[in-house]
Parts: structure tokens; C-alpha cells; sequence
């Protein structure tokens, strides 16, 4: 076994494997950049080398670097996590003629299937059923068109060397094939220094279910189940699950045997995911091969009760598998939520800044689930535009579905992050969608159901009634506090609150009376409902825990003038506390408008100024491009949203703008 080995890679992945590492008692070195220096894995490894500037084509990605860091600390072996080298052939080769170890793949395994268009060829040959597509690289866009039009709308333009949801786009259109293949190319070079994209046929209402596969070097591969990972945003994955609520036991059989051939067919020996579309009737066709470690392997390693990563090193380091497939056991259900550092009501635009705030909900077992949650970051850390926005990877574990949704919920809303934009919001908001409980899944899903957007709904039904009596603990709890507060003018002894208020939530109004029974708040409602409310809540902490008639809930809490901001199961509104008195008196209050101007294109999120596509004077219609702009590894085109003339442009190519910064203005 090795003694000493080295994270090729950062944030979460490289805490995740320097966990299990330290728990076998191998010592760790991680790298960084100059953005990483006070990164939560450089701190958490037995030793750190500093590799380069923050761009990863200056420092993750140099294969050299990597190498003059193994020779420095002595590390024997190499794990390069996911993205960045992972998945590229000539970093083993290189490793291997160093005289250093990979935890990976070999290098003639990664060729064969990491390439996509390379994987499709293979998996054709091992006769697995396909997507219909051109596996030929395609060098421009009108030949991406013809292909396009011969295989028959949509189709899927997609990078040979992609992975994470970059270099793809979906075309309904010849004019979509041509914007999307400049796209799909310009980001497949950014991200993976390799520019070359394959078109096949986009299978409509699919499911993505992968297969999890791990083989050693002896011979022996096996697979660990499915994953179900439907719910995604511009094809990167935002939810996954274990197992999936679509497949039988027999269809899992035969979508994990086709997996296991194709890996033996390549002699593949480490840890790897075959991919498959879905459709509704349990039909699949193969789609590619990840040969690494996945994002979302923790969901298989909560249901198998297997450590990956672990596996992985010691198959690296010769030993055989220690089970055979017969030994495989599927326990449960686990759920994945992706938290990252976007604006859901942005259109999901990535957001950049420090982490003024950053509470994750605790982890371990409560009741029947289990709580997990893998990150790399810390209250103060920043999350910076060179990287992906991934902030961490929360998962929960329970004997059921329905349970392990329910707790994956709950743990959401105890989740406080400030500072940035983030999708908490809106993954809550998923928990709690019907569509998703019933199991009812595309990967068109988020598209479908929030086709303007995501805006967090107003609390309703039981939800409303929740946030309601959890305002009145709050209100209530912050009048024992002005009780204490010395040098009153009375003695507070003397001071009566009335029990009688009114809760104004989202402008509706919640007639309650509060008692203090022991440690107990009763909040009754105005039909005569009593909701038993307890806590352990103290003023200033962000996120409200308790029990709300013997139901365990939690809140995001943020103070407002008379009242607090609440977020809970998706839902935020703001709720103030009121007398009768003040009640009937706000009422009577104008509400404030927010006015707002058409006339400037904005920066939507923190990033760089790729493409200006206008110029002054120049009529443009409603949809039309007016310019790229790119964050975190991700190019997006910022459209006209009416019909304009372009008056002023305030921005040029190269330009690094924050969020709100004017791009242009319309006469």
C-alpha cells in the first residue's frame, strides 16, 4: 500500500479524498493555485505544493507541475479526482514513465472510452445498443448542419472530451446547429483544451441513468447499481439518486451486465460510470463512459456501503476486489442536491464573493436517515470566477424514497449560506415538487416545470401555517429579550406584551395568540388549530430548528424591521408581528414600487467579456445576440428582450465586469 499520495485537484473532491486517505493512513499532498492558497484541502493535507496562477490551463492542468510536486514530497501515487486531468490519457503515460502510480484507469482504458466519440465506436463494436449520431469529428458548422439534417431535430451537439455539462448544446434548428457548434467548440477548448464535437440524435423526454462499475487488475469487474441523475440545467446535473425510482430489478440486471462488458471489453481496472439514456419505458441506449471517479458517487456509496474512493486505491495498488458481484447489496435510498454558487432567479447565472455566512446543516444520523455532506469550503472562503461554482454536495440517506427526499428537504433549510447568490432556494423548492416525489422524471424536467424561471413561491396551505408560527416564536422570543435589556425606563416585570397578534406573511394575514406553556410556545390559530412550537432558536443565529406541532421543521431566518425574512421548503416571504392594533394601522401603509428601466443590457453575473455582437446604431430584434459573456467555464449569450436600436456600448471584448455592470444601452 502506498505510503504518501497526491490530490491532482481541489475543493470538494480533493477534502473527499483526502478523508479516506487519512482514514487508511496514507499521508496526502495537495497541490494549488494562487486562487487556492487558503483553500480548505491545502489545509486539510499533510503537505501542499504551491503550482501555478489561478487559471486551471496555468497550474491544474500542467501535467509537469504535477509530476516536479510527486518527485518534491515523494508521493507514489497520484488521484486526480474529477474534470482537470482525470480524464485525459497522456497524464497516466506521463505518470507511468515517472515511475508514479495512477489511481485511475489505464491509460489505454481512458482512451478507448473517455474519448466520446472513441466510446461510441467501442461500445458499436460490442454491439450495445447507441444513440443514432456521426461519431466522425466535424470541423465546421455547416457540416454540423448537414449532419444535423440527415439524423433529424434535436439533436445534441456535444464535446468528444466534454464532461460536467460544458461543450454541449442541444439544436432544434439548422440556426441552432451553427450557434451551438461555435459554442460547444469555444467552451470544449476552454475547459479541456480539446475542441473537437460530435452531433448524434437528442432522444426526446429521456431519463439519464448511469451505471456504477469498478474493476481491478486481475480481471474482475462488477457493478455497483444505478443512479438516476434526470434532473439537470443545461445538461449539468443539479439532483441525482440511488437507486432510481424508473428501473426493475431485471432491467437493472441487464443495463449493469451491458456496463461490466464494456469494461472487460477494454480491460478496465479502476472505478468508472457507463452512462445510458432512458426512456419512459425502460428502454436504453448507451451514451458514454466516465473514466473517473463521478460527482455524484456518494449516493452509490450510501446504498452499497462501499467507499469508492477507497476501492480505487487499492485496486491502484494491486490488490483485487474484495467482493464479487454476488456481494453487491442495494440498501435504501440516498439523494443528492449539487449547492452552487448561482442565482436560480437569474436564470441561474453564476455568482462570485466571499462567504459572509456558511452553516451547513449538521452531519450523522437523526432517527432513520443519515446526513452527509461533502465540501471544500469555509465561512470566509471566496468563491472565485475561475472554477466551477460547485459550493458542495449535500446527501441524505433513508430506508425509503420518500424519507430520504423528506430528510434531504429539511437538511436544505437548515443549510445557511450568505455572502453570495446560491441555489438552495430553489433546491428546496424541488424537494418539495410533486412531479419529483412522484418519480415522474426527465432530464427535461427543470425546463418543463419552471419554463420562466425559477421565483421562490409564496408559502401556502401547511407550509404557511409553519412559517407563521415559527414568526411568532421568533417575535415572541425577541420580546423576553427586550424584557432583559437593563436601563429601561420600567421595570420590566412591569412590561405586558399582549397575546393576541397578527402575522402579515406575504401579505396575508395570520390571526394567532401566543401562550408560554413551560418551555413550550402554543400558537393558536384563528380557527382554533394549536400548533405546540419549541426551539432551541437564539436571536442572530441564521437558520430557526424546532419542532412545530411535533413536526421537526427548520427556516432560514434573516431580521427585518418588525419581523424576520423566512425561507422554508422552497418557500421565502417576509412576515412581520403586529399587535391588532399595528395590523389594522400597516394596513392602511402605501406599498413602495420598484421602477425599473429597459433600456441598459447588464451584466448578469461577474465574468469576462468574450464577444461584443453589436454595434452602435445597429437595429436589433427581440431574441437577437447581443453579446457573450463567460463565467466559470460556461459561455452565455445575453439576448435583446425587446426591439431596440443600440445607442451606447459601455463594454469590449476582455473587459472583467461585476454584476449590474452596463454592457450597452438602447436609445
Amino acid at each position: 500500500m502506498f505510503d504518501k499520495i497526491l490530490i491532482a485537484n481541489r475543493g470538494e473532491i480533493a477534502c473527499r479524498i483526502i478523508k479516506t486517505a487519512r482514514r487508511m493512513g496514507i499521508k496526502t499532498v495537495a497541490v494549488y493555485s494562487d486562487a487556492d492558497r487558503d483553500a480548505v484541502h491545502v489545509a486539510m493535507a499533510d503537505e501542499a505544493v504551491h503550482i501555478g496562477p489561478a487559471p486551471a490551463a496555468q497550474s491544474y492542468l500542467l501535467i509537469d507541475k504535477i509530476i516536479d510536486a510527486c518527485k518534491q514530497t515523494g508521493a507514489q501515487a497520484v488521484h486526480p479526482g474529477y474534470g482537470f486531468l482525470s480524464e485525459r490519457e497522456s497524464f497516466p503515460r506521463a505518470l507511468e514513465a515517472a515511475g508514479i502510480v495512477f489511481i485511475g484507469p489505464n491509460p489505454g482504458a481512458i482512451a478507448a472510452m473517455g474519448d466520446k466519440i472513441e466510446s461510441k465506436k467501442a461500445a458499436s463494436a460490442a454491439k450495445v445498443s447507441t444513440v443514432p449520431g456521426f461519431l466522425g469529428v466535424i470541423e465546421s458548422p455547416e457540416h454540423a448542419v448537414t449532419i444535423a439534417d440527415e439524423i433529424g431535430y434535436p439533436v445534441m451537439i456535444k464535446a468528444s472530451a466534454g464532461g460536467g455539462g460544458k461543450g454541449m448544446r442541444i439544436a432544434h434548428s439548422s440556426g441552432e446547429v451553427a450557434e451551438g457548434f461555435a459554442r460547444a467548440k469555444s467552451e470544449a477548448a476552454s475547459s479541456f483544451g480539446d475542441d473537437r464535437v460530435f452531433v448524434e440524435k437528442f432522444i426526446t423526454d429521456p431519463r439519464h441513468i448511469e451505471i456504477q462499475v469498478i474493476g481491478d487488475k486481475h480481471g474482475n469487474v462488477i457493478y455497483l447499481g444505478e443512479r438516476e441523475c434526470s434532473i439537470q440545467r443545461r445538461n449539468q446535473k443539479v439532483i441525482e439518486e440511488a437507486p432510481s425510482p424508473l428501473l426493475d430489478e431485471a432491467t437493472r440486471r441487464k443495463m449493469g451486465e451491458q456496463a461490466v462488458a464494456l469494461a472487460k471489453a477494454v480491460n478496465y481496472d479502476s472505478a468508472g460510470t457507463v452512462e445510458f439514456v432512458a426512456g419512459q419505458d425502460k428502454s436504453f441506449y448507451f451514451l458514454e463512459m466516465n473514466t473517473r471517479l463521478q460527482v455524484e458517487h456518494p449516493v452509490t456509496e450510501m446504498i452499497t456501503g462501499l467507499d469508492l474512493v477507497e476501492l480505487m486505491i487499492r485496486v491502484a495498488a494491486g490488490e483485487a476486489l474484495p467482493l464479487g458481484q454476488a456481494d453487491v447489496r442495494l440498501n435504501g435510498w440516498a439523494v443528492e442536491s449539487r449547492v452552487y454558487a448561482e442565482d436560480p432567479t437569474r436564470n441561474f447565472l453564476p455568482s462570485i464573493g466571499r462567504l459572509t455566512t456558511y452553516r451547513p446543516p449538521a452531519e450523522g444520523q437523526f432517527g432513520g436517515a443519515t446526513v452527509r455532506n461533502d465540501t471544500g469550503v469555509e465561512e470566509g472562503g471566496e468563491i472565485a470566477i475561475h472554477y466551477d461554482p460547485m459550493i458542495a454536495k449535500l446527501v441524505t440517506w433513508a430506508p425509503t424514497r420518500a424519507e430520504a427526499i423528506e430528510s434531504q428537504g429539511e437538511a436544505l433549510d437548515a443549510f445557511a449560506i450568505e455572502g453570495i447568490r446560491h441555489n438552495i432556494p430553489f433546491l428546496a423548492a424541488l424537494m418539495a415538487h410533486p412531479r419529483w416525489r412522484s418519480g415522474n422524471l426527465s432530464t427535461g424536467f427543470i425546463a418543463e416545470e419552471f419554463p420562466e424561471g425559477f421565483v421562490a413561491p409564496e408559502p401556502k396551505g401547511a407550509i404557511a401555517q409553519r412559517m407563521a408560527a415559527a414568526a411568532a416564536a421568533i417575535d415572541h422570543k425577541m420580546n423576553q429579550r427586550k424584557r432583559g435589556i437593563s436601563g429601561q425606563m420600567r421595570d420590566p416585570a412591569l412590561l405586558h406584551f399582549e397575546r393576541d397578534r397578527v402575522v402579515v406573511l406575504a401579505g396575508e394575514s395570520y390571526p394567532v395568540t401566543v401562550d408560554a406553556v413551560g418551555g413550550t410556545l402554543i400558537v393558536t390559530g384563528a380557527d382554533g388549530t394549536t400548533w405546540p412550537v419549541s426551539s432551541d432558536w437564539r436571536p442572530g443565529e441564521p437558520v430557526w430548528q424546532g419542532e412545530i406541532g411535533g413536526t421537526r421543521v427548520a427556516m432560514q431566518v434573516r431580521g427585518l424591521l418588525n419581523g424576520v425574512a423566512l425561507q422554508h421548503a422552497g418557500a421565502a416571504a417576509e412576515a412581520r408581528v403586529y399587535t391588532q392594533r399595528e395590523a389594522a394601522l400597516a394596513a392602511l401603509m402605501p406599498i413602495k414600487e420598484d421602477v425599473g428601466s429597459g433600456k441598459q443590457v447588464l451584466c448578469p453575473m461577474p465574468g469576462l467579456v468574450k464577444a461584443i455582437l453589436v454595434k452602435e446604431g445597429q437595429e436589433v430584434k427581440n431574441g437577437e445576440p447581443l453579446a457573450i459573456v463567460e463565467a466559470m467555464k460556461m459561455e452565455n449569450v445575453l439576448r435583446a428582450e425587446r426591439d431596440a436600436t443600440v445607442a451606447k456600448i459601455a463594454a469590449k471584448e476582455g473587459d472583467s465586469l461585476a454584476v449590474d455592470a452596463v454592457i450597452l444601452e438602447f436609445a
